[in-house]
């Protein structure tokens, strides 16, 4: 959802407190028996800014649902119960074995790394995350004991994020094609402290903990296991999002309006091949804004979108370049940004060179400052918007 409420458009502004990051809503359930909630319905729109859209969202997020009702109730009906069950539990099983037999693989040891953000968007000081990994047999204790404890910032995780990036990493080493669900978790034990940036207790912000957090656990675990996998392992990616969230009032028919997108980065050279340009890498999980459908919608003008050429660290197998997109405003608005990697660098691995930080810069008329990588700024039509993302680590030392 573009906007959940919260104090400022898009809902991913530099918070200190959950609240201030948007309505929080209990488990309630929104249809039973099949019918509509309403006055919980009202309740939600009210406390969003762009309520037909949000109404939009929910309501297709109710049909995908009623769906999935249905092509399930589609497998059970031939076959009953119980053997469907049966089928569900091999294939649970079946990932689980999976799982271990990748761990099994690696030699026993303990491996270990760190990582930092570059702050939480109120306090300067970096983030610091680490991580040792203990293989025992085919099982794995994954421990993010000595990660800073949670920040005033929203850079803080639920369990639920480390959890999920864990679990990634350790799908994406599976490399077959098995089905993702709880049985690649069986093998992995998890330890991330209570009160922690990675178990964050309640009520830390923690909007920038699902989408620039989980992806510096994926560097830090990428990297401990980089010496457990060697030839298997990619240089860091851009390790970031660079959320950007921009709203207003749109100057043609005054009403509210809230755009968020994540940009595209460089990914890590690979033992065995270089990183792709402009690409979105690990947990971002989402495609790029093509610039018709948003100059169509909002009161914005894509003035440039490019590669940024040198930005990939260099290497045997070099990392990927990041992009360039400078979006101009044509109506007063504000912006935020939940960025990283603009102060430390993704790293390289095996003697390659580490990627180029990404920039923030706004432009208003012959002025141009640079903007912190979390920031939230009130800017005038004609601003220039202009983010460059950080590129992809190389992998090996470069040839000659």
């Amino acid at each position: 959802h573009a906007d959940v409420g919260g104090q400022a458009p898009g809902s991913m502004s530099l918070a200190t407190e959950i609240y201030q990051e948007g309505l929080v809503v209990p488990p309630v359930k929104l249809l039973e028996a099949g019918k509509m909630n309403v006055d919980l319905l009202r309740l939600i729109l009210a406390n969003v800014r762009t309520p037909a859209e949000r109404e939009g969202d929910l309501r297709a997020q109710l049909a995908a649902n009623h769906r999935g009702v249905q092509r399930l109730q589609a497998l059970v009906d031939p076959v009953g119960r119980a053997p469907l069950f049966t089928w569900m539990a091999e294939l649970i099983g079946y990932a689980e074995r999976a799982t271990r037999t990748q761990i099994a693989n690696l030699p026993e040891g303990r491996y270990a790394a760190e990582d930092v953000l570059d702050d939480d968007g109120v306090d300067p000081s970096p983030v610091l995350l680490q991580v040792a990994v203990e293989i025992q047999g085919d099982h794995a204790v994954v421990d993010f004991a000595g990660s800073s404890a949670q920040r005033r910032g929203g850079v803080n995780a639920v369990y639920a994020i480390t959890v999920s990036a864990v679990m990634y990493v350790f799908r994406s080493l599976i490399g077959a094609e098995v089905p993702f669900n709880s049985g690649c978790l069986r093998p992995i034990t998890i330890h991330a402290p209570a009160g922690s940036v990675l178990n964050a207790e309640p009520p830390a912000a923690v909007a920038a903990g699902n989408v620039e957090t989980s992806q510096r656990i994926v560097d830090v675990l990428l990297r401990a296991l980089s010496s457990a996998a060697p030839g298997r392992i990619p240089a860091a990616s851009q390790g970031t999002m660079n959320n950007v969230t921009i709203g207003g009032y749109h100057p043609e028919t005054g009403e509210p309006y809230t755009y968020y997108e994540t940009i595209a980065g460089g990914a890590g050279g690979h033992p065995r091949r270089a990183g792709a340009s402009a690409i979105h890498t690990h947990m971002t999980n989402t495609l790029n804004t093509p610039v018709e459908a948003l100059e169509f919608t909002y009161p914005l003008r894509v003035q440039r979108y490019a590669i940024r050429r040198g930005s990939g660290g260099a290497g045997r197998q070099p990392g990927g370049d990041g992009v360039i997109r400078e979006i101009e405003l044509l109506a007063p608005a504000t912006v935020s940004l939940l960025t990283d990697r603009r102060r430390s660098a993704p790293y390289g691995l095996d003697g390659g060179e580490s990627g180029s930080p990404g920039r923030n810069i706004l432009s208003e008329g012959v002025e141009s400052v640079e903007l912190l990588g979390k920031a939230k700024v009130e800017v005038s039509p004609g601003a220039c918007l202009r983010i460059e993302t950080p590129g992809g680590g190389g992998h090996g030392p470069t040839r000659g």
